[in-house]
């Protein structure tokens, strides 16, 4: 109680305190240790080393010193933390597979690709660079900052003068709390060429500056898989860049293929690789392999990988990519400190950046430099007095008893400062000689000329710019060497699954209960029309497809559902059946709610700018929306189209911007009108009305009609017809259309709308899984207003669900035993 009297003891609130330290430690984390400033791209620990031997007189034109001299000069004067951070820190610095440009020039062993640790730092040497001198070039003129040390005991730079932009030329990564840089590498001429661009023209783009610099340059070389992550991170400060091992591939005479890897991804263990490869082959996991040998040697990488002779190198070289570290994602976040603050920079602002710091540097140096000459000439100039009075100021100097005596009378007399009149009193005797004489009016005159100079270079911008120019095209000119990481011109990600399998044609089915799976698409023969068909699907009582898609195993599937969402999927990923199987719930497959149906799938085969979807609802609603909205869909889908409560999505076709479009009805109505009238509107859009329905009608159908077309139409009792495209006149969207079939009580509604042109085959799904087969040009053409011929024989109570259009040139093997 005394000890609280006496105010020893304070009582602080337990989460304040909690959250006030934490907050503490984490601002100190991200400022002071973790993260590297925008202007010299170094974290403290390397700066400190560096500046460490800089003061320690370790530079580039001096003998190696013990690593351990540094560390520990560098621990006790800069940076009181384990001896290990700041070795571990160097020994990366001089690791020519860690930096791009070394900063630190290594004698001994400092570690290797495979991951093996450098010698202790007691057998180890180390001095700078050479290029590590041009980060501290300038820094005794006055260029930065400096900051007390931990115990205030030395003087510290906060920023290095880095008289080239290392934080993109090395880059960096570090993890700080919250938050994570990494920066990849670059190459130094291209990357002094951007900021040249960039000080010439500052309203430059992110294109234009990949035209300088397309990319970064890694130590280790590899290929860089496509510019589109470039571009991202370029332009957002985040993105992610496929790296691709550089290989080749070699047949010798005997005709088996060897894959020889040269160049792996940054930051890739060869051994760890190579042990990765050796276990997938052993598991099977990779089939063809029979040799692997490291055959690297100092004059380069060489992993030889020998291939079986029936296996395909190229496939064995795929699920290499795709199941080791010979393909990696480098995820670049370009967080740096400006001005002491975590920001995420794009290309042009890390190096806007760095140019205003040069700008700095430059004017301070200058600054510097005109008060050592002003400070000079001052001194020459009551030189130059005593030159021209020398009898009056040595009979001055005679007369007085010292120094000090004489100082003042000579500032009184000749009106001089107290450093010329101390100047003059040291000055030697042999500058009395007309020799000496000439050689101070001569320096007085060149300090003249230089002070005019300095001070022109402050007053223009622009000259300091150009002095920037040129001492950065210095540099380039001494230390510039030539790329080592290839890029691409492809947009090549990530290596996908459908480089491993197959292409091959397939049929997707999926039920009105949600079950879907994938067939060979030769599982069905063609018939003639009015046949029986065959048993395409076990289902159960309650259960029928819905839904028909030939596709290919490579394609991309959207399920479009009738929430109005989409999702997406490869045709590989859709498990593959029997025929008679009942397939796999597609909530297994899909991320869909209990209560939302897939309503139509559709396949793309790229997401291009200039294509375009065209939605049509139930109750008439259609939208165009351009197809490169939906090029990323997540896991739990996207918004596809808004619908109101009473509204069902469904159908969805795929087209160029330009075509016609129909929508027929339950009740045979069909309007056809131009997909022009039609506005181009967003992802989450309601659409605009397609047709006027009457009273108890809905859309069973949306196609895109192609002159001299014919427009099928088919009814749930098994009828159909083909009807030529002329005899539906263009008319306007949002009109209730013509009669394009005779709706009885024989026929049933209409349950289908397809467009032909008499070179496919059309395949019909019951209600109980039963399919036919047969050749559009087997179906009657007849006009608008009729009621059809029949295509099948249906069975009481049953009729069609599913109307398809089916690619002719997809047969079956029995089919070409027959014809042959």
């Amino acid at each position: 109680m005394s000890e609280i009297e006496h105010g020893n003891i304070q009582r602080n609130n337990i989460t304040t305190e909690i959250k006030t330290s934490f907050l503490n430690y984490a601002m100190s984390v991200i400022t002071a240790r973790a993260l590297p400033d925008v202007r010299d791209g170094l974290k403290p620990v390397h700066r400190r080393i560096l500046y460490g031997m800089q003061e320690l007189g370790n530079t580039s034109d001096k003998p190696y010193k013990k690593s351990a001299r540094i560390v520990g000069d560098v621990m006790g004067k800069y940076h009181p933390h384990g001896d290990s951070s700041i070795y571990d820190a160097m020994v990366r610095m001089a690791q020519d597979f860690s930096y791009r440009y070394m900063l630190v020039d290594g004698h001994g062993n400092f570690g290797s690709v495979d991951g093996d640790g450098a010698a202790a730092m007691r057998y180890t040497e180390s001095r700078m660079s050479k290029i590590a001198m041009e980060m501290l070039r300038d820094i005794n003129k006055d260029t930065i900052d400096y900051e007390p040390n931990y115990d205030g005991s030395e003087h510290e730079p906060k920023v290095l003068p880095s008289r080239y932009p290392n934080l993109l030329v090395n880059g960096t990564s570090g993890i700080a709390v919250g938050m994570a840089t990494n920066i990849p590498p670059h190459q130094l001429g291209e990357t002094i060429d951007a900021v040249l661009a960039l000080s010439e023209n500052p309203a430059i783009t992110t294109e234009e500056l990949m035209e300088i610099m397309p990319g970064p340059d890694f130590p280790t070389g590899g290929l860089i898989m496509g510019r589109s992550g470039i571009r991202r991170a370029y332009e957002t400060g985040r993105g992610s860049i496929i790296i691709r091992a550089k290989v080749e591939i070699e047949q010798s005479s005997n005709g088996k293929e060897t894959i020889l890897i040269h160049e792996l991804p940054y930051q890739v263990n060869k051994a760890k690789l190579i042990e990765k490869i050796a276990e997938l082959v052993r598991d099977k996991k990779i089939d063809g392999i029979t040799k692997l040998n490291d055959e690297s040697d100092r004059r380069g990488m060489r992993v030889v990988i020998e291939v079986r002779r029936d296996a395909n190198a190229n496939v064995v070289l795929n699920n290499l990519f795709k199941q080791t570290a010979m393909q990696s994602s480098f995820g670049v976040n370009m967080l740096a400190l400006v001005d002491g603050q975590p920001k995420i920079l794009s290309l042009k602002e890390a190096l806007y950046h760095y140019l205003e710091h040069q700008k700095v540097v430059i004017t301070r140096r200058t600054a510097f430099e005109l008060r050592k000459a002003e400070e000079r000439a001052h001194i020459l100039e009551g030189l130059r007095i005593a030159l021209d009075h020398i009898d009056e100021i040595i009979a001055i100097i005679r007369g007085s008893r010292s120094g000090d005596e004489a100082k003042p009378v000579l500032m009184e007399r000749f009106t001089l400062s107290e450093r010329q009149a101390q100047a003059i009193l040291d000055m030697r005797l042999v500058r009395l000689s007309g020799l000496e004489r000439e050689k101070i009016e001569a320096e007085y005159q060149e300090l003249q000329r230089l002070i005019a100079e300095l001070k022109a270079i402050l007053a223009d911008e622009t000259k300091i710019v150009e002095i920037i120019r040129k001492e950065m095209l210095e540099i380039k000119e001494r230390y510039n060497d030539k790329r080592r990481t290839e890029i691409t011109a492809g947009g090549l990600e990530m290596i996908e699954d459908e480089d491993l399998i197959p292409r091959e044609n397939s049929v997707l089915t999926l039920t009105h209960n949600g079950y879907i799976k994938r067939l060979a698409a030769n599982t069905y023969r063609s018939q003639k029309r009015g046949g029986r068909g065959v048993q395409g699907m076990g289902t159960n009582e309650d259960d029928f497809v819905e839904h028909l898609l030939f596709t290919s195993t490579h394609d991309t599937i959207l399920f479009f559902t009738s929430k109005g969402k989409v999702f997406r999927a490869k045709g590989y990923e859709i498990p593959e059946f029997g025929r008679t199987a009942k397939g796999l719930p597609i909530v297994n497959l899909l991320n869909i709610e209990k209560d939302e149906k897939v309503t139509a799938m559709i396949r793309v085969e790229s997401f291009d700018e200039d294509a375009y979807f065209i939605f049509t609802t139930k109750t008439g609603i259609t939208k165009r929306t351009p197809v490169s909205q939906f090029a990323n869909i997540r896991t739990n889908g996207l918004i596809a189209i808004s619908l109101r409560e009473d509204d069902d999505l469904i159908s969805v076709r795929l087209t160029d911007g330009k075509k016609q479009i129909i929508i027929g009805t339950q009740d045979g109505m069909l309007v056809r009108f131009q997909e022009e009238d039609i506005r181009s509107m967003g992802r989450t859009a309601a659409g605009v009305r397609g047709i006027k329905l009457r009273d108890g009608d809905y859309v069973v159908g949306m196609e895109i009609i192609e002159p001299g077309q014919e427009i099928l139409v088919v009814t749930e009792k098994g009828y159909g017809k083909r009807t030529p495209e002329q005899e539906y006149r263009l008319q306007s969207r949002g009109g209730v259309g013509l009669k394009t079939m005779q709706i009885t009580e024989k026929n049933g509604k209409m349950c289908a709308v397809k467009a032909v042109d008499g070179t496919e085959d059309i395949m019909l799904i019951t209600i109980n899984g039963m399919l036919i087969r047969m050749d559009v040009q087997d179906i009657s053409v007849i006009g608008r207003s009729t009621q059809g011929v029949r295509l099948i024989r249906l069975a009481e109570e049953e009729y069609v669900a599913t109307v398809a259009k089916v690619e002719k040139d997809i047969v079956d093997d029995e089919d070409i035993e027959e014809n042959e």
